[in-house]
């Protein structure tokens, strides 16, 4: 049995008996006016942090949504783009796929707002998405990306940049680790599906969306998530793993590098009242101005004693340099 036969089984058997908690999510589920999520949904999340941020979602967007678990943020997502086949959920596992369509139309029921119709839920996974090139604004998944192989891993990321529009965002949250996972913990297969030892560095996760395409990338959050303890995992210290919470832009890679923003700002003090790098980048004496990394340590370098750069906060929600 191959691991993703084996992530497939594990899927099934929590679709068909719950298991709360089961991802130890690290952030509870939003909350909005006159959304109501069913209980099963709740009992079915089965993310490590979230993936529907308000301030992407304006216009009533196009979302696919890879896999679709109980149905929680295809929910979520809905309650922003309220008509028919807005949201469409891909999902490989049958017993998946029944479980959320009966938890969208117990939603349904306790929404006077939501109309099933409103998510459409078809067959497929995250290699092959059945939908055409460049016809959706989002892309989105939660917890799923990090059981893949690194080279599987690529080649999710290649196919939800095909199906993007120009300017489409991928949303995702997985668990990523503080350093690299042994290799028998990443040869476990039913550790890999439980979400626990697939998960790379930031650094290795970042770069895979980088060749894959996406020119920007913003950090949501970043948080903990869950230990893997030297005794339990054979280990000679403990392991931590993070919820990374990021957005992805279908955006060209600029000539110097990608954009990537974890929440750093750039800071002037000399005696102008504006800096001007000569690359679009104008500080006000005084003001912090949010920069990318890449922006962040070219600026530093021009004036280490005229500028100041903060530490990440990993916590970014748009604005900046770039």
């Amino acid at each position: 049995m191959t691991y993703l036969e084996t992530a497939a089984e594990f899927y099934r058997e929590v679709a068909e008996t719950p298991q709360v908690g089961l991802c130890c999510v690290q952030s509870s589920p939003l909350q909005f006016p006159g959304l109501k999520i069913p209980l099963p949904m709740q009992e079915m999340n089965y993310g490590c942090g979230t993936t529907v941020h308000a301030t992407e979602l304006t216009n009533q967007p196009t979302v696919l949504y890879v896999g679709v678990g109980g149905g929680l943020e295809a929910l979520q997502f809905a309650y922003f783009s309220r008509r028919a086949g807005a949201v469409i959920a891909v999902e490989p596992v049958a017993a998946m796929r029944e479980a959320a369509t009966r938890n969208l139309e117990i939603a349904a029921t306790e929404n006077p707002w939501f109309d099933a119709n409103f998510v459409e839920i078809r067959a497929g996974d995250a290699f092959n998405l059945p939908v055409a090139d460049a016809s959706v604004d989002i892309v989105a998944q939660n917890c799923l990306f990090n059981i893949f192989e690194p080279e599987d891993l690529t080649r999710a990321l290649k196919e939800a940049y095909r199906v993007l529009k120009p300017g489409g965002r991928l949303q995702m949250s997985d668990p990523i680790a503080t350093r690299p996972i042994p290799a028998h913990l990443q040869q476990d297969e039913r550790l890999r599906a439980m979400c626990l030892s697939g998960a790379l560095t930031y650094q290795e996760y970042t770069q895979r969306i980088i060749d894959a395409g996406f020119g920007q990338i913003e950090i949501r959050a970043r948080r903990p998530y869950r230990l893997l303890d030297a005794q339990t995992y054979n280990l000679e210290e403990n392991l931590l793993l993070e919820s990374l919470d990021s957005v992805s832009f279908k955006v060209a890679i600029p000539e110097d590098g990608a954009c990537i923003f974890t929440g750093k700002t750039a800071i002037y003090s000399g005696a102008e009242s504006l800096f001007d790098d000569g690359a679009g980048h104008l500080l006000q004496r005084g003001i912090p101005a949010a920069v990318c990394d890449k922006t962040a340590t070219k600026l530093a370098g021009l004036q280490p004693k005229q500028i100041m750069i903060t530490d990440s906060t990993w916590h970014y929600n748009g604005g900046g340099c770039c």
